[in-house]
Order: structure tokens, then sequence, then C-alpha cells
């Protein structure tokens, strides 16, 4: 992907605004965090088309959209228009993007193309408005979506499906499949009876069973239901329930609770059996003393003061620092990202890039022609440009299969870029190339939410705060309808117009900016286990030796 690489944009590109610029053979997405809690990491797209049969024999043509790099669902001109209009009613019109127009013949194959691009640039900058992520009526609608177009049929019906805790454990439930992930969540939840003000410290990951390890592959999110998108990847997936917050301090309230508590010390076993957590032999030998005397609490505080201790580590992958095509392996906690790039010789350096020294990041997505065992443009957008340069869309008369719609036959290729502030007069732009790329900008969301909301003396949400209001109607592909409910058992909160804004009022200040008057120290010193007053040997999947002369990063010690 080296073909893919995106350069510091000149002077006077406005990057802040989640915009798409011309750019050959990717598409690139900016991450910004406007308010704390919202959830506004989701990079939308439409790479092609397709041509479907009506039950008549008359054909249509279809759009696919894409989700943070992954195929979602399949739909059609008058769906989006019929969400536009209900989003209309729900958000008020003059808020929202304006809708493409109807076109009164049928399309030649270049006014589909510029409908196609005209469909995506609209969905982008609908995905811009926190109210817009957070709405029911959009959300109920990708779920629906997804639906139909997976053929998993039943709606409300119920299903079973089974939800694993990290020590292994199972919990069966039996949901509507079209169930979304906060309400499975709290389903969950409520079934091994964490309190409700602890429910939204932890999420639902889509984690993949390899050999003898397990892979987190992504966090599910609300406008998809946890029941097809298990079904709709190849391997073996499980939902898995693992903590969601990045600040060790928080620790302390969930260790209060005895779930909680049961929650963290599961997990962490785990991590110190993968390798995740960094220990010596005199540190194993301690830990195995607790473990077998079931001293969970013990165990924990134990594991907190050991390196590593609550962060998530990726796949090993490739970045291009210090130098291109880098084999590095990244582990994101404590308001960071962690580098351990191995040397030729066999030893390791190790850097870190603080969360609060980026000034922001971008999610770019290749999307490969089929058929083609190269990579090539579907389109590309002019940033802060009315005018689109595009290239043909790949469209496809074959039905799409759920499975290989999201694993198999079209592979894509994401990259992670942030812009590091590295010393005084140094910005620069790193980038990481991975699978898991996705997963990797959510953590670093999650760690600026959780810096915000402390800043504001905000709490994390609970389930009686989060309502679901009112129903959908959903209009399928075939232009039937039905309704969809959208209740929730909670509490109705009023409502507080003064925080609702057009999509050109959003805040859109740097990163850096809105962190700058944060006073952020680290929670706690990382620093080698000791036994009898010696450091011991670090035991580690990449043993080496750390020398920050050899790789300067700035943003503090470790």
């Amino acid at each position: 992907m080296a073909g893919t690489h995106v350069n510091k944009p000149e002077p006077g590109e406005v990057i802040a605004q989640q915009e798409t610029f011309s750019l050959p053979y990717s598409r690139p997405h900016y991450c910004r965090c406007e308010e704390a809690g919202v959830k506004t990491n989701m990079h939308f797209s439409i790479p092609d088309t397709q041509e479907c049969k009506e039950d008549n024999g008359s054909t249509y043509v279809a759009y696919n959209i894409h989700i943070n790099g992954v195929f979602h669902c399949t739909v059609r001109y008058r769906q989006l228009y019929s969400l536009h209009e209900q989003l209309r009613k729900d958000l008020g019109g003059s808020t929202l993007p304006s809708f493409p127009p109807k076109k009164l013949l049928p399309l030649s194959p270049t006014q589909t193309e510029e409908r196609r691009v005209s469909l995506e640039k609209y969905i982008l900058q609908l995905s811009q408005d926190p109210r817009v992520l957070n709405n029911d009526v959009f959300n109920g609608f990708l779920v629906s979506a997804q639906n139909e177009t997976q053929r998993v049929g039943g709606g409300q019906d119920e299903v079973p499906i089974d939800i694993y805790m990290m020590s292994g454990q199972k919990v069966t439930l039996s949901v509507p499949a079209t169930l979304q992930t906060d309400d499975l969540l709290e389903k969950v939840c409520s079934h091994i009876h964490l309190p409700n003000e602890l429910v939204y410290y932890f999420a639902l990951f889509l984690v993949k069973k390899e050999e003898n390890d397990l892979i987190v592959v992504k966090r599910l999110q609300d406008f998809e239901s946890p029941y097809i998108s298990q079904r709709c990847v190849k391997g073996m997936h499980r939902i898995v329930l693992r903590k969601n917050f990045w600040d060790p301090s928080i620790d302390l309230d969930v260790m209060g609770d005895r779930v909680g508590l049961n929650l963290l010390y599961a997990q962490t076993v785990q991590d110190v059996e993968r390798g995740w957590i960094l220990t010596n032999r005199e540190i194993q030998r301690q830990l195995a003393a607790l473990q077998a005397k079931g001293a969970k609490r013990e165990y924990l505080e134990l594991a907190r003061t050991l390196k590593y201790y609550g962060y998530l580590q990726f796949q090993q992958c490739t970045c291009d620092f210090p130098k291109p095509g880098t084999p590095v392996l990244i582990s994101a906690g404590n308001r960071e990202l962690n580098f351990r790039i191995e040397c030729e010789d066999g030893t390791v350096k190790e850097g870190n890039f603080k969360v609060t020294r980026m000034r922001c990041w971008r999610i770019t997505v290749q999307q490969p022609v089929e058929g083609s065992s190269s990579s090539n443009s579907i389109s590309t957008t002019s940033n802060n440009s009315s005018n689109t340069n595009s290239t043909s869309s790949s469209n496809s008369s074959s039905s799409r299969s759920s499975c290989s719609s999201l694993e198999g036959g079209r592979h894509v290729n994401l990259e992670l870029s942030f812009e590091y502030l590295m010393s005084r007069e140094d910005m620069r732009w790193v980038t990481v190339t991975s699978c898991q790329a996705v997963l990797m900008s959510m953590c670093l969301q999650g760690m600026v939410q959780e810096l915000l909301t402390h800043k504001r003396g905000h709490k994390v949400r609970t389930p009686s705060e989060r309502v679901r209001k009112g129903s959908l109607s959903y209009m399928r592909r075939d232009g039937s309808s039905t309704q969809v409910t959208l209740n929730h058992t909670g509490e109705s909160l009023p409502m507080d117009g003064a925080t609702q804004s057009p999509i050109g009022e959003l805040s859109l200040r740097r990163l850096s900016e809105r962190l700058s008057d944060l006073n952020i120290l680290d929670n706690r010193p990382s620093t080698a286990a000791k036994t009898n007053g010696k450091a011991e040997p670090i035991i580690s999947p990449l043993a080496g030796i750390f020398s920050p002369r050899n790789f300067p990063i700035a943003a503090g010690n470790n």
C-alpha cells in the first residue's frame, strides 16, 4: 500500500471536517471528537452498486453501503429518501444536508455513477451530525437494512445468542434477531446482575478464535445487530463482553462491585496468560499463588502495577515510522498507542504516542476491484469542494452474499494515520497499515471521550438515561413498508434544544486545542517489576532493550 500513503495536507486545507479529498486508490476519513460520549467514529462509503431484479423481472440499481471499511447493507435510492424524510420530521429539515434530487427518466450509466457519488456525499455529511449518529430512526434504519440485506428474516422473532465472558463462561439469551448492540449489552449485564452505573464501562466485542489465541476484530456498535454481524463473518467468532475504558483509576469503581470485580479479574488473568501484561518469574509466581487462593482483589492490585496492564494488544502490522514497511506490535491503553519494534539484532525499541499530542487521525479505506489482484479507486472526492472527481464504479449483477461481503472475496486494506507533535516545531504524520485500523481509531476515540468527560465533570451514562422512542417506517427494497418499534424501557429525559446545531455550525476545533487546557498526568509509573529491591528481566513475546535515543518519540515516559 505504498501508493496510498497520504502526505500532510497543504497549508490552507481544512482537515478537521471529516471530508474526503482527492487521492488515488484510497478514501480517507478524518476523526474528531465533537462532544464527550458522542459516537463520531463512523466512516460511511458507497464504493459500488449492483443491479438487482424485481419479482416481475424488471431491474433496478442498488447501492452498497460500507461502514468503517466493512460492507453493511444494500439499499435503493427510494429507501434512503424515505430515511431522509423521517429524519427531517425528527430533527428538522433545515439542519440536514439536501438529498440528491429524483430523476424522471431511467438513469444512464453516467447518471447512475453521479447518483452514487451524490448519495455517498450525502451520507458522509449526514454522519457528521452527532444528533444523527445517536438518532434512533437512523440506527434503526441501518439495522433493518442489514437484516433485509443479509436475509436473516425473523425481525422480532426470538433467536438464541451466546455471549461469552473473558473467563470462557457463556450466557445464552433469547432475543429478537434485530436487537441492537446497546440493547443486547444491557440485557447481558442485567442477566449477570452488573449494576446499572457500571454497564457502559463494558462493551460487546466480536472476537475471532484462531488456533490458541483470541483476536479482537471490532467493537460492536448500535447501528448493527450483533446476531446478524456474527452470522455474516467467516471463521469461528464469538461475541465477548470486555471492559471498555482506558483510565486505570476507573478500576477502583468497578472493583467495588462483586460482579465488576469478577469481570475485571477474568480479563486480567487472560491478558497475563497471553503475555499482554509483562511479568517476570517472581511476579508470575505471586500471581499464580493469588489465583490459587481465589484472592481476586489482591491479584488485580498486583496486576495493576505491571507494565501494559489495561492495554489492548493488536496483531502485528506495519507502519512508516521510523521508516516505511516497519513491522510493529501496537498496544492501546493509558491514553497512548505503544509501539514495539523488533530490530535486526533481536533488540526491541519502544515508544509511546500520547493521544493528547495527536492533532487528528484518519482512516483510509482501500477498496479493491472485484476480479483483479490490484487495488483501484472506486471514487474520490475533492476536499472542501462541491466538485467531485470519480472513476467508474464496480457494478455487480450477482447477489452479494453476506459472508463474502465481510471477509471473503473483497479484501479491504485499512490504514490509520495520525498527525503527531514530535517536538515543538515538528508535526509529523504516522501511518499504520492494519486490518484492525478501525479498532485502533475507536480506542483513540474512547480515550479522548474519557478525557473530555472527566474535564467536564460528567459521568458515564446509565441504561435509564438511554431512551428509544417512537417507531420507524422501514421501506423495503420491493416498496412495501413495515413499522419497526424503537421503544426502550428508560426514563424520558428533557430535550435541550440549545445543544442542537446545524451541521455547518458543529464545533471543529482541533483536538490539540480542545485538550490544551487539560492537565494530563500518568496515573501510574510503568516500571519493571521488582523483587527484593532488584529489577528482574521482563518476560515478553518480544524480548529486548528499549533505547529511547534510537527511537525518539516525544510525550513523556511510558
